[in-house]
């Protein structure tokens, strides 16, 4: 339900079932996550081998190492993702080819996407935490605006509106 807004303060106020106003689009990100320790561990870890090897020129050998540290963390993130982020995975990753070792670029390039992409999905998973905490709070401020014994949702008669209950 949406209350309109006042014309003094243009303020419009959601209310009711995060379902009815769309809040819960990211709540289900949070769900997909299924190992979400693991993701972040992961994560930290190619951030900060981006870093490492951001200005470092890379021979042969360790653009081979990194090529399969990439390859291995992929494979770890997806053991911790449901299905649908699973997928989305793979659709955005480049898989290098195993008969030629990837240039520098290449390498710093997929790093980035992939650095990206859980950049992405933690700020994606804190937005749905903050609107599930912004949603308890508005349940818990309306709990405290009902009169003793009431039950939300139903109003007892003489009880027509909201308001300050002494």
């Amino acid at each position: 339900m949406t209350i309109p807004p006042d014309d003094d303060d243009n303020v419009e106020i959601l209310t009711g079932d995060p379902a009815e106003t769309g809040a819960d689009d990211e709540g289900g990100l949070t769900g997909l996550v299924e190992q979400p320790a693991k993701v972040m561990r992961i994560g930290t870890m190619i951030k900060q081998l981006l870093e490492e090897v951001r200005a470092a020129p890379l021979d042969e050998a360790s653009r081979s190492k990194l090529a399969t540290i990439h390859r291995s963390s992929i494979r770890e993130l997806e053991d911790g993702l449901a299905p649908e982020l699973r997928e989305e995975l793979e659709r955005l990753t480049l898989p290098f080819s195993d008969d030629t070792v990837p240039t520098d670029g290449e390498l710093r390039i997929a790093q980035a996407q992939l650095v990206g992409w859980l950049e992405g999905l933690f700020h994606g998973i804190q937005t749905a935490l903050f609107a599930q905490q912004m949603a308890a709070r508005a349940q818990l401020e309306q709990m405290r605006q009902l009169p003793p014994g009431a039950a939300p949702g139903h109003r007892g008669p003489g009880h027509p509106g909201t308001g300050q209950y002494l």
